[in-house]
């Protein structure tokens, strides 16, 4: 695709302007000052069921871009939605304009204030599965969460797992980021009360066989996952956080 020209939508027919950003799986197109289309590279997910949850969850207040309203809540491809000011906090990271603990709060009071949200199915929460800086921007309104391409309901410990084995992938990799991404992860688990068990490994599972992950991603889980129980369950008198007693006496012994 031009980075210049126009380009037809492939499911809309609508014209997109410049190419303004891309990520693993989609390109953002500028429309006007106002409104931006994301487009998937393929029938990654569904853009109308991602416009629909990005939606419900604005209408109980949480910071996430307007979608608007017509034809991309009907797309399986293109979403148009509104178009942010800011970097993202990655970026924000990078330049040192938020610190690392205030990063790791801030992703913590997110996730918690996304799981006040009722999900679809009776005693469900609504998770967005991919909270990490890179889907996070730093608005002059406050930080505004996006991608919701992999949002579902559920519990929010799946959710905590998974932002939490994301920050720990970059952690115990050996790049120069690897220190940053350790102190805001320790600054997301300074109370990870939601954290569970069973989110942890599920959320392991998941990036295991997430097809966007490298194998020297994969490589890492299980270090990371390691780091993330060494920071959310520390000993305690011999025994584990989140690990049923006998399981924790008997790794022990």
């Amino acid at each position: 695709m031009s980075t210049t020209g126009k380009t037809t939508g492939r499911t809309t027919g609508k014209t997109t302007g410049k190419l303004i950003g891309s990520g693993r799986t989609a390109d953002v197109y500028e429309i006007d000052d106002a409104w931006v289309l994301r487009r998937d590279r393929e029938d990654w997910g569904d853009a109308a069921a991602e416009g629909a949850v990005m939606e419900h969850v604005r209408a109980y207040g949480y910071p996430v871009p307007r979608v608007r309203p017509g034809d991309s809540l009907t797309s399986r491809t293109d979403l148009v939605m509104e178009r942010l000011t800011g970097p993202t906090m990655l970026e924000a990271l990078a330049a040192g304009s938020i610190g690392l603990r205030e990063a790791g709060t801030v992703l913590a009071a997110l996730l918690r204030q996304l799981h006040t949200i009722p999900g679809r199915r009776p005693g469900t929460r609504v998770l967005h599965l991919d909270l990490h800086p890179e889907n996070v921007m730093l608005t002059p309104t406050g930080p505004r969460v996006i991608d919701w391409g992999t949002a579902e309901d559920g519990d929010p410990g799946l959710d905590w797992g998974l932002s939490a084995i994301i920050l720990a992938q970059v952690a115990v990799d050996d790049q120069p980021i690897a220190d940053p991404a350790r102190a805001v992860l320790a600054a997301l688990l300074a109370d990870p009360a939601d954290l569970t068990e069973v989110g942890l490994a599920e959320a392991r599972r998941r990036r295991a066989v997430n097809p966007t992950m490298t194998p020297r991603e994969v490589e890492l889980l299980g270090a990371a996952e390691e780091l993330v129980r060494s920071l959310a369950f520390p000993p305690q008198d011999g025994v584990r956080r989140g690990v049923p007693r006998d399981e924790g006496n008997r790794e022990s012994t």
